[in-house]
């Protein structure tokens, strides 16, 4: 019998977080850094401009405050954008970051 690991998704959330400009930049391109918010266009809606999309570079929450999307970190961020699970924007975090994601 094989015992499931958990994903380490609290961890892997905070390693992101060192990385948070790169990320942003890699995953909105068309964004600028506002102060500690990243604000760009949502990739996911027909977004004529930039100003409801807004990631906090500090937290790694963010929102569209037209559609009341919104997550409280990075992982729910890979989630929403690209439409996967939680588990799954994890694993990829963890496997863009190199670290293993089911290390406590």
């Amino acid at each position: 019998m094989t015992v499931s690991q958990s994903i380490a998704f609290q961890r892997i959330a905070g390693a992101a977080l060192l990385y948070v400009d790169e990320i942003v930049r890699r995953w909105l391109p068309e964004g600028r850094r506002e102060g500690t918010e990243w604000v760009c266009r949502n990739p996911r809606r027909a977004d004529h401009r930039a100003g409801s999309f807004k990631v906090n570079l500090v937290t790694g929450r963010w929102a569209d405050f037209a559609t009341d999307d919104c997550g409280g970190d990075l992982v729910s961020l890979g989630a929403f954008l690209f439409e996967l699970s939680q588990k799954d924007a994890a694993l990829n975090i963890a496997d863009m970051l190199a670290i293993n994601p089911y290390e406590q």
